[in-house]
This record gives C-alpha cells, sequence and structure tokens, in this order.
C-alpha cells in the first residue's frame, strides 16, 4: 500500500512529470499524490466499516507508518476521528435497519 512514485506514473502514461501534474489536476481537481492519500484513506474506512479492523490497523493496512497522522489526515477527509466516524456510520446503517 505505497504510493506509486509520480515519476512511474507519468512514464507508463507516457508523458513528463509535468504533463503528468498538469493533466491528473486538470481530471481529478487533485495532485497524483492527494488521490492515493484520498484512496488509502476510504480503504481504511471500509476496512473498519466492513471489516471490523481498528483504526490503528486500518491504518496500517493501508501503508501508513503513523496512526496519529492517519487519525489528523482521516479527519481531514471525513470531518471527524476515525473511531467517531465508524461509530456514526454504524449507528446509521442500524437505524436504517
Amino acid at each position: 500500500a505505497r504510493p506509486l512514485p509520480v515519476e512511474r506514473l507519468a512514464a507508463v502514461a507516457g508523458m513528463s512529470t509535468s504533463s503528468f501534474h498538469q493533466h491528473f489536476r486538470a481530471v481529478t481537481s487533485l495532485s497524483p499524490l492527494q488521490f492515493q492519500k484520498q484512496l488509502r484513506l476510504i480503504e481504511a474506512r471500509r476496512l473498519m466499516l466492513s471489516e471490523g479492523k481498528t483504526a490503528s490497523s486500518a491504518a496500517f493496512a493501508v501503508g501508513y507508518e503513523s496512526v496519529s497522522q492517519f487519525t489528523r489526515e482521516y479527519g481531514r477527509l471525513f470531518g471527524r476521528t476515525p473511531v467517531r466516524d465508524t461509530k456514526e456510520a454504524r449507528g446509521r446503517t442500524l437505524a436504517a435497519a
């Protein structure tokens, strides 16, 4: 679960690194690294909700070495801590059932 180097992605796309950055941002509104980070956080959330993993085990599973860094970045993306988010999401699921 390590980020792919942008240089490698650019080479696969047959572009220079700067051109790849420009095209990628034009399509996604994110840099390639921001996009990869977002995918990792979404996958961690899925692991916590569907597989019952703890925040720390999900963080390590998607490649974070620091749980505190994971928690900060998770909060920026989802607006709450991993524990609070998963509790609220599970509560919504149970209420809908």
